[in-house]
């Protein structure tokens, strides 16, 4: 059930969830990234990179985002169809920590233009700039574009902060 319905707009964090896939191709091999954004300043809470698009990659980074949440949020994790967030073991996850799931109309990107969005500037500032001569390159690559992207990266929708800076403001 689509519980976002293309409202992309959070009024504070951990309160609206999106997340995704995305492949990469680097000398012959394959890297896939599943980070998870919060909707409310835009900053990547946890992501996992990989090599295949197994279970696990989904499911690392899951683990990754609940531990940064506090007792039984109220939260809403968005996804598309993906059959990774259709395994029971994924909704379970979702269930046991209370947090709702929602999940894109089948074939329609739009309901997840906000992760897309992101993978469209990751790819244009960082991946199609840069030539990498190994799947090891980019990952550290990833690792120092999300950093940047969640400390240094300024948004005029957050009144030129970065999205650490915005959610730090809010919080004190």
């Amino acid at each position: 059930m689509n519980l976002l319905e293309r409202n992309f707009v959070a009024q504070r964090p951990n309160q609206k969830w999106v997340s995704d896939v995305t492949e990469f191709k680097v000398a012959q091999q394959k890297l896939y990234l599943s980070p998870v954004m919060d909707l409310y300043n835009g900053e990547i809470i946890a992501y996992e990179t990989a090599s295949r698009p197994q279970y696990s990659l989904v499911g690392n980074m899951l683990d990754k985002a609940l531990k940064t949440l506090g007792e039984k949020p109220k939260l809403v994790l968005h996804t598309d169809q993906g059959w990774q967030y259709q395994q029971a073991q994924y909704r379970q996850k979702l269930r046991s920590c209370g947090v709702k799931q929602s999940m894109s109309r089948k074939g329609n990107c739009l309901d997840n233009a906000a992760m897309e969005s992101f993978f469209g500037t990751l790819k244009s500032e960082f991946f199609y700039l840069k030539r990498f001569e190994n799947v090891d390159e980019l990952k550290a690559g990833l690792d120092e574009y999300i950093h940047y992207y969640n400390h240094d990266r300024i948004k005029l929708r957050l009144n030129g902060l970065s999205p650490v800076e915005y959610r730090t403001q809010a919080a004190a």
